[in-house]
């Protein structure tokens, strides 16, 4: 089998850092991507993978990568959308979006549309980190993506990682004729630190005691590495949600195909002044 370029975002610590040193075990080329330039630096070090700084808080940045990553690799195989995590207080980015949406859901959603040629091109697979949260905390309104109206940061996460599988079946959708697969999971309950900047109780849940009864880091990676290293259409179905390695269930709005459609437009749309004018649209 020919050796593959598996770029894996949030890299630099959690479950995207024990995914990459997994999948750097089977010699292909890892790319790890991540916000801090010393922890990534440190982690492609030492497993001999490439690395790249990017801030998804920032959609300038979210586009340089695309284009460092478009000059140096001709061929992706593998994306993993893994950044995100769950916020504070209502707050928007500098390019006025809603924070919890832009680094969970927009920032990934341009990233993949800036590839979207070269991910076509190499019949990649798109992989990316949801929640069960979705269903615990998700109740997407289609006019209040940035949560003008109504907020609290576990509803927040809950509608990003709504968002995360919605765009997964858009995407199985618009471009599973052309080769390219794409699957959403959840990792489980994993003692990272993604929610150190949450005033939420799962702050204090992932801060705490907790922690000992939670995943490590490598056992919440499994359904990553299993989604990079299986065959779709045999081990794993595109436009599907996994957890633990199997298929699990999802709300009734991960469901809505209708829903989907129109996040994608109305994503399209928000990061519009990023994209340019080269993005396929699958259709």
């Amino acid at each position: 089998m020919d050796l593959r370029t598996i770029v894996i975002t949030g890299a630099s610590s959690g479950i995207g850092e024990a995914a990459a040193r997994t999948l750097a075990q089977t010699g292909d080329t890892i790319v790890v991507v991540g916000r801090s330039a010393k922890r990534t630096q440190a982690v492609a070090d030492d497993i001999g993978a490439d690395y790249f700084i990017a801030d998804f808080e920032r959609l300038d940045e979210v586009r340089d990568l695309a284009r460092a990553l478009k000059s140096r690799y001709p061929r992706i195989d593998v994306l993993a959308n893994n950044a995100g995590g769950i916020m504070g207080p209502r707050a928007l980015t500098m390019d006025g979006f809603e924070k919890t949406l832009q680094v969970n859901h927009l920032a990934p959603f341009l990233l993949t549309t800036l590839l979207l040629d070269v991910l076509v091109s190499s019949e990649a697979r798109v992989i990316n980190t949801s929640s069960v949260a979705h269903k615990l905390f998700g109740k997407l309104d289609i006019d209040d993506l940035d949560a003008g109206k109504k907020y609290s940061a576990n509803r927040a996460y809950g509608n990003a990682k709504l968002a995360n599988i919605l765009f997964t079946k858009e995407l199985h959708r618009r471009f599973a004729a052309t080769g390219l697969t794409a699957a959403a999971f959840h990792p489980g309950g994993v003692a990272t630190n993604f929610s150190a900047g949450s005033a939420s109780f799962m702050r204090f849940a992932y801060g705490s005691g907790m922690r000992s009864y939670m995943l490590t880091p490598a056992q919440g990676a499994q359904t990553l590495v299993w989604l990079a290293v299986g065959q779709p259409g045999l081990d794993w179905e595109s436009g599907g949600y996994y957890a633990k390695r199997k298929t699990a269930r999802v709300s009734q709005q991960a469901n809505d195909a209708l829903l989907a459609a129109d996040l994608w437009e109305r994503s399209e749309r928000m990061v519009g002044p990023w994209l340019g004018t080269s993005s396929p649209t699958g259709e």
